[in-house]
This record gives C-alpha cells, sequence and structure tokens, in this order.
C-alpha cells in the first residue's frame, strides 16, 4: 500500500515551509503574498487538469492559493474528507459551501506534513480573527489609521471585541473605543464608548517604560533574524536560477538529438531553447540584483542602526515619520490584549506576551463643555472684582 510523502523536490519542500514561517512571522495571508513578491520568490504549483496535468510549475503566489494552503490540513499531515458540500439548486446550478470542521471526516498524523496539527490550528485562528467578513470576535491585523491598540481592546462589562470609531478634531482624526456589536444587532445603547487618545498616551508610556530594560536583547534579536531571513531567501531565489539552468540544458539537449532534417519540429525545439535561455537569463538578473539590495539591507551603518535601538527606541517609537501601522505591529510583539471599563474611572488591564498583567487607573477624560467652560478660580475672582471694578 502506497503511502503519501511529501514533495521529492527539495525545492518545493523548502518553499512550502518557508510560506508557512513567513505567515507565522507575519500573521496576515496578503502580507504573506507581498513578501514573496518583494523577495522575488516563486510558488510550486502542479495543475490537476489542462495540459501541464501533474507538472510542476512555478508562478507567482496568489492570494487566493495562499488562502488555500492555509486552510488545506493536508499540509498538516491529516486526511480530510467531507470539507465541502455541493447542493443543486431548482435551476440545475451547483452551489458549494465549506463545511465547520467539526462535519469532516478527519484522521490527524497520517502521513509526513510541513506543520504540526497544533500550528494549523494556529493558523486557523489567526486567519479567523484577520477576517473582516465573519461577524465573530476577531482581532484583525493591523491596519493605518491612529488607534494603537485596534483589535486589541476588549470591553470589561460584555467581554466582547471593541472596535474603533473615528472623528476629526482640529484636522486631526481622534479614535474612540467602542463596544458597539449588541447596539448593532438589537437596536440598543452601546456597551461602553471610550476616547481613545488618553488610552494610547498612557499604552505608549507604559511601553516605553517596559522595552527600556529589555531593548539591547530585541535589538540583537532582530539583528540575527535579519541575517537568517536573508541567508534562506538567498538560498531560494539560488534554487529557482539552478532549475531555470536545468530546464535549459534540458531544452538544449532536446534541440541537439533531432534531426536537423526536420524543421517542423527543430524549429519548435529551438523556440523552446530561446525561451528557457531568456527566462534563465531572467533569473540571473534578478538573484543578482536582489543579492545586492540585501547585502545593502544589512551593511555595516544598518547594523549600527539596529544596535542603537537599545538606547534610541523612544525616540524611534516617538518620531513623526514612524507609520500607524508600524507601531501597531510594535505593540502586538508585546501585548495579548487590553481590557477597558469604564465606571467612575478608567481601568486599563494591560496583558503582555507570555502572561504578565499591568493595571492602569485613569481620570474620566472632561467632556467638550467642561473643556470650553472658564476655570472655576478664574469665575471668583471675577465676581470679587465687580465689586470696585465696571
Amino acid at each position: 500500500m502506497k503511502q503519501p510523502v511529501l514533495d521529492v523536490d527539495k525545492q518545493v519542500q523548502q518553499s512550502l515551509r518557508y510560506f508557512f514561517e513567513t505567515f507565522h512571522r507575519i500573521g496576515s495571508a496578503l502580507a504573506t503574498v507581498k513578501a514573496f513578491r518583494k523577495q522575488g520568490l516563486l510558488f510550486p504549483r502542479r495543475p490537476r487538469h489542462g495540459l501541464h496535468k501533474g507538472d510542476l510549475l512555478w508562478v507567482d503566489l496568489t492570494h487566493s492559493r495562499a488562502v488555500q494552503v492555509l486552510h488545506n490540513p493536508r499540509y498538516a499531515g491529516a486526511f480530510a474528507y467531507g470539507r465541502h458540500r455541493t447542493r443543486r439548486t431548482v435551476d440545475g446550478k451547483g452551489t458549494c459551501r465549506l463545511l465547520p470542521p467539526d462535519q469532516w471526516i478527519l484522521l490527524q498524523d497520517v502521513h509526513p506534513g510541513y506543520i504540526s496539527w497544533d500550528q494549523y490550528q494556529a493558523n486557523q485562528r489567526q486567519l479567523r480573527e484577520n477576517a473582516q467578513a465573519l461577524g465573530q470576535d476577531r482581532k484583525s491585523a493591523p491596519r493605518e489609521g491612529p488607534a494603537l491598540l485596534q483589535g486589541l481592546v476588549l470591553c470589561g462589562v460584555c467581554g466582547k471585541r471593541m472596535t474603533v470609531r473615528y472623528h476629526d478634531r482640529d484636522g486631526c482624526r481622534v479614535p474612540d473605543y467602542v463596544c458597539q456589536r449588541d447596539g448593532i444587532e438589537h437596536g440598543e445603547r452601546v456597551c461602553q464608548s471610550i476616547k481613545g487618545e488618553p488610552i494610547d498616551k498612557s499604552i505608549s508610556e507604559l511601553l516605553l517604560q517596559t522595552m527600556t530594560p529589555m531593548a539591547l536583547d530585541v535589538a540583537l534579536t532582530v539583528q540575527q533574524e535579519i541575517h537568517t531571513r536573508l541567508d534562506e531567501v538567498d538560498r531560494m531565489r539560488h534554487k529557482q536560477v539552478e532549475r531555470a539552468r536545468y530546464e535549459a540544458d534540458l531544452a538544449q539537449r532536446r534541440y541537439m538529438y533531432v534531426d536537423p532534417a526536420n524543421r517542423f519540429v527543430a524549429d519548435t525545439l529551438e523556440a523552446e531553447w530561446n525561451s528557457k535561455l531568456r527566462l534563465l537569463n531572467e533569473a540571473q538578473e534578478q538573484y543578482e540584483r536582489m543579492r545586492q539590495q540585501n547585502h545593502l539591507t544589512i551593511d555595516e551603518a544598518q547594523r549600527t542602526r539596529i544596535a542603537a535601538l537599545a538606547n534610541d527606541f523612544p525616540r524611534l517609537w516617538q518620531h513623526p515619520q514612524t507609520p500607524d501601522r508600524e507601531r501597531k505591529r510594535m505593540i502586538r510583539l508585546l501585548l495579548e490584549d487590553v481590557t477597558l471599563i469604564k465606571r467612575d474611572q478608567i481601568s486599563v488591564h494591560v496583558r503582555f506576551k507570555g502572561g504578565a498583567v499591568k493595571t492602569l487607573i485613569l481620570p474620566l477624560p472632561l467632556s467638550a463643555p467642561q473643556l470650553r467652560k472658564t476655570d472655576e478660580a478664574v469665575v471668583q475672582e471675577i465676581d470679587r472684582l465687580l465689586d470696585h471694578h465696571t
């Protein structure tokens, strides 16, 4: 009885492992696709139908393909049957929908996989949290906007995840953290609405205080990780050049073996050889170009700047040119979530990665009328002066 095995092509194995590692690091299927495109990496594909059925093709990674691979339990060494259900409608057309995992026929650890079953389940949780179309509780991926805790805030009253609502003030976008899901679903008033500006400011100060003793270790870890990733990507691009060279040599041998008098076949094989040579030249040029860019990325000046993060993290965090998306990514490396409770004061319960907890107590922000109201001491002084002055 034949047993399923990993693809015999080592480059295919390396590409798939790098794909899952990239998604684990970035946490977004679309960002993984962008990372492959930025590094000039192709993705393996074996068509099930058509002219190239069963052939190994190297193509650009697409978002739909990335999501399909992430959802497929086969890459975790599991056999799944009945993942989809197809039904015929009254007009004769078929509809297909994905069933929940508890309705599958699922056998785990039946063959080798590229990831473990725990990693597969973690990927599914991450995909659900990133899905904007789902109506369930989720922690979305970092996006544009000044709300630093977007996707990380939990309501301390009902336990649901709070969303972000922006409004303009003095030409700037100001966030509010709002627990409004039940209000939208049932037409009720919102559970909590808390001004986000003082919350974000307090979290920023806490983050700067927390990062100070560990900044050196973080900088050294980032530096080592950059070296490791670039070396791995360089090896994968070099594999692409080697494969292109092999296919060009194979096309050359086919052309050399054909009878020159058979021009119909010889012309076709010559055109294929020229095409393979052109692809080889493009792969070599891209490899050299990307390699030079990577060397520029890790030059001595860059190493110095990375090491300087140990003592210069506050300037990086507070620099006006640092994008909001990058600040959010930094926060997600340290924080698991933040729970807000608004009573006579605002309680901010911060949960760090690893389980450490910190609680902050903040005063309620002043309302718009209170901000515009004249200070009570000024009013009393005016009353006193009215007795002797006009």
